[in-house]
């Protein structure tokens, strides 16, 4: 769907408390066209989320036990991911019209969700991470650290951090109307609010995505990965080649869906013209979708790389469709095949 509406950019310093008072000098239209045909990746993306997790989540239900660490953070991942997703569906219909049409208090909730599910999902996969860099390079000395309770507090400490964080959405966020189109937006209003000094709240804002949900997850993965890489290959394994091709996959991944969208995000000018900030919003559309594309894929990425995974996997299927059964264990006779031939060598 084409967007018929007009969207701008305001200037902070024209506000007054009264959210219908807005000035509108920079026209958007070009770059919002761009941002409502690119939106339409949210349903599919929503969609495959949506049957991936679910059957991340069956599978742990099913055949696993959520006792260890690894499914215990794996649950939450996965469920990290669905709290995420389910505010695409609601954005994707808002950038496509440029008009809210849910009310104010599903615009505080979604812009709750979004960021509680965004900020987890970046602690989970950084807490995850560092997790198997525990068990890979101290598996001895780790081992009874790595119990249930550790699992637990370490979660909570996530879900805390994440909440905490969306204090500002939860404030800042809230409709307000054009008055020139007589359109209504829901995000962050750039006026001010009585009683709030909103200038320090958006600068700790500024602060603690660039640090906490930047800086610090892209630290820890880069060195938890360094430190499983040089253990595998110190290693005398015969899969260490394959592992450290997951891991540079995994780490690239990393890099190429989920840095470009911070860097253009974080990218701060105190007086942008309207030229500039129309270039921001091209890049801002195309990062956005490949780090949501990295937030739909990283729980699934993460759990069937395991054979133990696919294992279960195979048997969820072989269960639901029968007919399956010949085709499933003729694969998986010849793969096992290939391997053992592989060893030999």
């Amino acid at each position: 769907m084409e967007t018929t509406a007009t969207t701008y950019d305001y200037d902070y310093d024209n506000y007054s408390d009264d959210p219908t008072t807005l000035v509108a000098p920079c026209n958007r239209d070009v770059d919002n066209y761009v941002g409502a045909q690119l939106s339409i990746l949210y349903y599919f993306m929503f969609l495959f989320n949506l049957v991936g997790n679910g059957l991340v989540l069956t599978i742990i239900y099913r055949f696993e036990k959520v006792t260890t660490v690894t499914n215990i953070l794996l649950l939450n991942l996965a469920t990290s991911s669905l709290i995420f997703m389910s505010s695409l569906p609601f954005l994707g219909v808002y950038v496509q019209l440029s008009d809210w049409i849910f009310g104010n208090v599903m615009c505080k909730i979604v812009g709750t969700v979004y960021y509680l599910g965004f900020y987890s999902s970046v602690l989970f996969l950084t807490l995850l991470t560092f997790d198997r860099h525990l068990a890979v390079v101290y598996s001895l000395s780790t081992s009874r650290m790595r119990n249930r309770s550790y699992a637990f507090v370490s979660c909570l400490a996530v879900w805390s951090i994440s909440s905490l964080a969306c204090i500002k959405p939860m404030i800042l966020h809230t409709t307000f109307v054009n008055y020139i189109n007589n359109n209504t937006y829901c995000q962050e209003y750039p006026g001010d609010f009585p009683s709030i000094d909103v200038s320090q709240v958006r600068r700790c804002g500024f602060y603690i995505q660039l640090f906490l949900f930047f800086l610090f997850p892209l630290a820890t993965i880069v060195y938890s990965y360094i430190r499983i890489a040089v253990t595998v290959m110190s290693s005398k394994l015969v899969t260490r080649f394959k592992t450290v091709k997951l891991v540079f996959i995994i780490v690239m991944l990393f890099f190429i869906c989920w840095t470009p969208f911070n860097i253009v995000l974080l990218m701060h000018d105190g007086s942008p013209n309207c030229e500039q900030e129309r270039k921001r919003s091209y890049a801002l559309h195309v990062t956005r979708n490949f780090a949501y594309v990295y937030f739909c894929v990283s729980p699934i990425l993460y759990t069937f790389v395991g054979k133990k995974f696919q294992t279960y996997f195979r048997r969820l299927i072989m269960k639901r469709l029968p007919q399956s059964k010949r085709y499933l264990t003729s694969s998986r006779y010849s793969r096992s095949n290939m391997s053992t031939k592989s060893t030999a060598y």
